[in-house]
């Protein structure tokens, strides 16, 4: 039977999900009452229990399905978006549905990010919610990435044992490494991802660098993923948390911790430990500073999450979805198909790398700043912050100076700053301030 005469036995409750430019989504699903579930069950020939096995969204209730106007017997469906009523949406191995159905036809299927190798074919699955054609890449080529999946079992076996969901380490551990993946374009020393990232794009992602790298992200880390799980996992590696942050004598994590310098070595990158150490706000010390709470029995306060094993909203990565869809927005604005590398001068972008560690550095002495009279405290901390926003406003004066020497139009980074472009201009003038 073809769609347009199937989908004709049921009354439908809505239209089939599309995505902005009007493309029909691969990961729509359906949601049937009572009698529109018997109906299909005749169409199949199958009993319902192996419908229900087949189908992760068998016997779903939504409300739409029993208002009066659709439901009362009359086989109503309700066209609804995958991910919104059962969990991530994948596509199928087309080589393992032209075995089991004779035909290479598409086909998608509810998978996290943990199954998303085909292990007999080499294929990575690819999210099936995004407005792009490709369903899955080759990793013939990158053996380690099926290996991880392998590992993977383990670590969820581990993962149950220590009395936490598998899904909730992985969430860390992705948002953990999805973070590293965004800063690795400038780690000079990083070699594994680029390789990957070329390999998955075919030998070389060419001119649509961007878009690759939005593509195979999830696929390029999966391994260090699994081996992040792992090492969250790890008493020994928790300790190694508590030791670093003073024990019973509590003071700042280091940069040079035991803990993040161990974990750089366990992901195969030496040298990643200070970097990571001092990405303050990120995933990993937000689980590092959740680790360091419950040694010290600190009570969270109401209204607050233990964050040991749940990853703030802004900190969790975006999807390849969002960032396609991101890059679609940008490329409308100017300046969007220069690269800020090749478009802005060294100089300045030296300078601008210069003086955001200034401030970095600046704050991480404040962290300590407390102690004392009152008078002495609030001195050093304000002194202390005023040389911060100085160092801060000039930074801001130097990307704003290099995003319209890329050609990004003046109104843009306006709004970007939340100035108005006349304060815009007092701010590139010689001692211009950053008065809006």
């Amino acid at each position: 039977m073809d769609d347009a005469a199937l989908l004709g036995h049921w009354q439908w409750h809505g239209h089939r999900p599309r995505h902005e430019g009007g493309a029909l989504r691969a990961d729509a699903e359906v949601l049937l009452d009572g009698a529109g579930r018997s109906l299909l069950v005749e169409l199949c020939g199958v009993s319902e229990d192996v419908l229900q096995r087949a189908l992760p969204a068998w016997g779903l209730s939504d409300e739409k399905l029993t208002d009066s106007g659709v439901g009362g017997g009359e086989r109503a469906a309700v066209w609804r978006v995958g991910a919104a009523v059962v969990g991530p949406v994948a596509f199928g191995c087309r080589s393992c549905t032209t075995r089991r159905a004779g035909a290479p036809v598409r086909v998608v299927r509810y998978a996290q990010r943990w199954e998303r190798v085909c292990v007999r074919h080499g294929r990575w699955l690819l999210d099936a919610d995004a407005d792009q054609a490709l369903e899955s890449l080759d990793l013939r080529g990158l053996p380690e990435i099926a290996r991880a999946q392998r590992r993977w079992a383990g670590v969820a076996r581990r993962a149950v044992r220590a009395g936490v969901g598998p899904g909730e380490v992985f969430g860390v551990a992705w948002a953990v490494v999805s973070r590293w993946w965004d800063q690795a374009l400038g780690w000079e020393r990083e070699r594994v991802w680029p390789a990957r990232l070329h390999a998955l794009a075919g030998g070389d992602a060419g001119g649509d660098f961007w878009r690759w790298r939005a593509v195979v992200r999830d696929a390029a880390v999966f391994p260090e993923v699994v081996e992040v799980a792992r090492a969250l996992l790890d008493p020994v590696m928790a300790e190694l948390v508590w030791q670093d942050s003073g024990a019973g004598r509590p003071r700042a994590l280091p940069a040079g911790g035991a803990f993040c310098r161990r974990l750089g070595e366990r992901v195969g990158r030496e040298w990643l430990g200070p970097l990571a150490a001092v990405d303050f706000g990120g995933p990993l010390t937000a689980w590092m500073g959740a680790v360091v709470r419950r040694r010290r029995g600190v009570a969270m306060p109401p209204g607050h999450r233990d964050e040991l094993w749940w990853v703030r909203r802004e900190l969790q990565p975006p999807s390849m979805a969002a960032q396609l869809q991101a890059l679609t927005k940008e490329a409308r604005l100017p300046g969007s198909g220069t690269v800020w590398r090749s478009a802005v001068e060294p100089e300045r972008r030296m300078l601008i790398t210069n003086l955001l560690g200034d401030t970095e550095e600046q704050l991480i002495q404040l962290r300590g700043a407390q102690r004392g009279s009152s008078a002495e405290a609030a001195e050093r901390l304000l002194k202390g912050l005023g040389h911060s926003i100085g160092l801060l406003q000039e930074a801001v004066r130097e990307t704003v100076g290099g995003a319209l020497e890329a050609g990004v139009r003046v109104e843009d980074v306006a709004a970007w700053t939340g100035m108005s472009p006349g304060a815009l201009a007092e701010l590139l003038e010689p001692g211009g301030g950053t008065g809006r």
